[in-house]
């Protein structure tokens, strides 16, 4: 199947608490075929240290809508977790300067992205999430 006659769809995460991109975020991209259709997960990946899917599958031919789903929950809880053990061998002095941990409960545990594709379209959606918000726009 060629990707040149349907859409295709890339996306990475950047945290904005950290300004830093958000690795080893689970992400499954889902596809249908009209707003009646049911959701047919095309496949799972993971961020990498660059905060970047790079191995989302192409669409199939007669794809409308994607749905990126992002498991934020385990993300958030990883980086509470880290942030709690210094690294420093002056714990007093690595606690002091270390920003406040997050809680390990995320407020959103999961992010669902739901667009409209037209076939031929290349679609770069990058989620720009915090503990408490994310927004959403259609890169390049």
């Amino acid at each position: 199947m060629s990707t040149q006659s349907t859409a295709s769809v890339s996306t990475h995460i950047l945290d904005t608490s950290v300004g830093r991109p958000a690795a080893s975020v689970a992400v499954s991209l889902a596809a249908r075929g009209g707003a009646r259709e049911r959701w047919v997960v095309l496949g799972r990946s993971a961020t990498d240290a660059d905060g970047r899917c790079r191995d989302l599958p192409a669409l199939p031919a007669g794809t409308t809508h994607v749905r990126l789903d992002f498991e934020t929950e385990a993300y958030f809880h990883s980086q509470s977790q880290s942030q709690n053990q210094p690294q420093s061998q002056n714990r007093a002095e690595a606690q002091q300067d270390a920003p406040a941990p997050r809680d390990s409960g995320a407020f959103f545990p999961e992010v669902a992205i739901t667009f409209a594709v037209t076939p031929g379209e290349h679609y770069h959606v990058p989620l720009l999430l915090n503990p408490f918000g994310y927004s959403v726009y259609r890169g390049s």
